[in-house]
């Protein structure tokens, strides 16, 4: 649950920013899968939401529920297979469907660890269209994207080198599946993603891991629960160090990052970051966050008992209450 939205939101701050989420592999597979189960909802009406997935009838359906709920934000997704170029690729669909990819699985590989075969083995094959995201956003008018996850079993990397021109401009956090092993022949891993994203300007924050064990053990530790094969990677840019992109070092930009730093459940980041637009631009009453900041710290039972007005990051922001 994000700590500092809501009251950014009753007080007015939210107002001002517009955020676009962008989602690849949009499969909706459960709650975690829903955005506006999220906290995204918080920013409606003023949120866009896309999301791409190459199984046509996954789409039509989140569609049709995004429709029957008659949401206020536009949300829409849309029946493309994302890549690194235009053009034709192959699309190996998987026992399990939301386990297909660009890259054949490894099954000499899979067979080797508990659950993987009969959800990443084969089932068939066929040739797709591939387009890459900055040609979608630019024909379709589309110019930023604040919030990019990408989840395409193993052509992650490719989704990212198809988005230049979007990292470049307007991105400001990333959460990726990365895999540690090949789990698809030829795919990229978790080094390749990590040394493009570092060069792009993200730094890692987290990974949420996923282990297997071997297929044939009965025995399983409770401290190494298996081999990590993948993971959830989240990246964020510092919008607040020296040598950053002057283009994305705005007091709104930094504000987004912080909304979508509370949202991914790193809310010490989006104090620093909240607190670093107050002290620099709060002459501004629009980022002026001190109000939101201690009413949102003083809704925490822990912080209240220890005396919240000796904390250091209360005591900077005193002097910017109204």
């Amino acid at each position: 649950m994000p700590v500092f939205l809501n009251n950014l939101k009753k007080n007015s701050h939210l107002d001002q920013i517009h955020m676009t989420v962008c989602n690849v592999g949009s499969r909706k597979l459960g709650i975690n899968d829903d955005y506006a189960s999220l906290g995204w909802e918080t920013f409606a009406p003023n949120l866009s939401i896309y999301g791409f997935d190459a199984d046509a009838d996954a789409c039509e359906e989140a569609n049709a529920n995004i429709e029957a709920r008659q949401v206020n934000w536009q949300e829409k997704h849309i029946p493309l297979a994302l890549g690194s170029s235009v053009g034709e690729s192959t699309l190996y669909v998987t026992k399990h469907p939301m386990c297909s990819s660009l890259y054949p699985p490894n099954e000499a590989y899979l067979k080797r660890f508990q659950g993987l075969p009969e959800l990443v083995n084969l089932d068939f094959a066929l040739e797709i269209e591939t387009t890459t995201l900055d040609t979608f956003c630019k024909d379709e008018g589309i110019r930023e994207i604040d919030f990019l996850q990408i989840d395409v079993q193993g052509a992650d990397l490719d989704v990212l080198k198809g988005s230049y021109y979007l990292l470049e401009k307007s991105v400001l956090a990333i959460q990726i599946e990365v895999e540690f092993s090949p789990l698809y022949v030829n795919q990229p891993l978790f080094t390749d993603i990590d040394i493009f994203l570092r060069n792009q300007g993200f730094s890692l924050f987290d990974l949420a891991p996923s282990y297997r064990t071997r297929s044939d053990s009965p025995i399983q530790s409770t401290l190494h629960p298996g081999q990590i094969l993948w993971a959830d990677a989240f990246y964020f840019r510092d919008l607040i160090q020296e040598n950053v992109n002057f283009n994305l070092k705005t007091p709104q930009q930094i504000l987004k990052l912080a909304c979508i730093a509370d949202i991914m459940h790193f809310p010490d980041y989006a104090l620093e970051l909240l607190t670093y637009v107050t002290i620099n631009y709060g002459h501004d009453p629009k980022y002026n966050f001190a109000s939101s900041i201690i009413e949102s710290l003083s809704e925490i039972p822990d912080l209240v008992q220890a005396e919240i007005e000796t904390l250091p990051a209360v005591s900077k922001l005193k002097s910017y209450i109204n």
